[in-house]
């Protein structure tokens, strides 16, 4: 039988522990690559509204417009908590040793692609809308660039990350827990009780009856 200290049973535990800095920037690389995804999923999935360029060189946008200038900032929320999501999972998985660590690292790596997301999803919008609007002739539709102009928004993406780690530590098994008894113990217990009469004959070659209990002939078993 191994004991809980062995060699067998610690060297896996400290090479875990070793990996953990690369893990870790292995994971950082790949909060980049989902940042980049979600960048282009934001671009794509919003459609900014447009100026009208009037005669006089004014611009004008409608109501329906108006309300949609904050459709980008709502997307980045849903991508943000579908991505952090995603991200917190595959971290609590690998990093649950780490205890409360992992859900700062988590947070982290959440952050960082919604950093990514954000300047990216910007970039790809072109040029700036002040150029596309001096350059505009009268009658042309100028649409805005895309542009997060809720910043605290940003929030959303570490939140999403640590949401799995904390609903993971709280409702997950406890690894500290007792452990329990081995069934071959369970097996050989005996509870006190009488059991059903046996009969017994004795040198007279007369048959009694008597009742032996769990324990007597548990302690004659052995």
């Amino acid at each position: 039988m191994t004991s809980p200290s062995s060699p067998t049973t610690v060297e896996p535990t400290k090479r875990a522990h070793h990996r953990d800095p690369w893990s870790a920037s292995m994971f950082a690389v790949a909060a980049l690559v989902v940042g980049i995804v979600a960048a282009v999923v934001w671009r794509l999935v919003v459609q900014p509204p447009s100026y009208l360029v009037q005669a006089d060189g004014s611009a004008s946008m409608s109501e329906r417009g108006l309300t949609d200038i904050f459709g980008a900032d709502a997307w980045y929320v849903v991508l943000g908590v579908v991505f952090g999501a995603v991200i917190g999972v595959f971290t609590w998985r690998r990093f649950k040793h780490l205890g409360w660590v992992s859900a700062f690292l988590a947070g982290g790596l959440g952050a960082l692609a919604g950093v990514v997301c954000w300047q990216l999803g910007q970039l790809l919008g072109g040029t700036s809308f002040d150029e596309r609007l001096a350059t505009a002739k009268p009658g042309d539709l100028v649409p805005i660039g895309l542009m997060l102009r809720s910043p605290s928004a940003l929030a959303v993406w570490a939140f999403a990350a640590v949401t799995p780690i904390l609903l993971g530590s709280a409702l997950g098994p406890d690894d500290e827990a007792a452990p329990r008894e081995p069934r071959n113990r369970r097996r050989g217990r005996h509870v006190e009780g009488p059991q059903a009469p046996q009969e017994v004959i004795d040198d007279l070659g007369v048959v009694r009856t008597e009742e032996v209990r769990a324990d007597e002939a548990g302690s004659v078993r052995e």
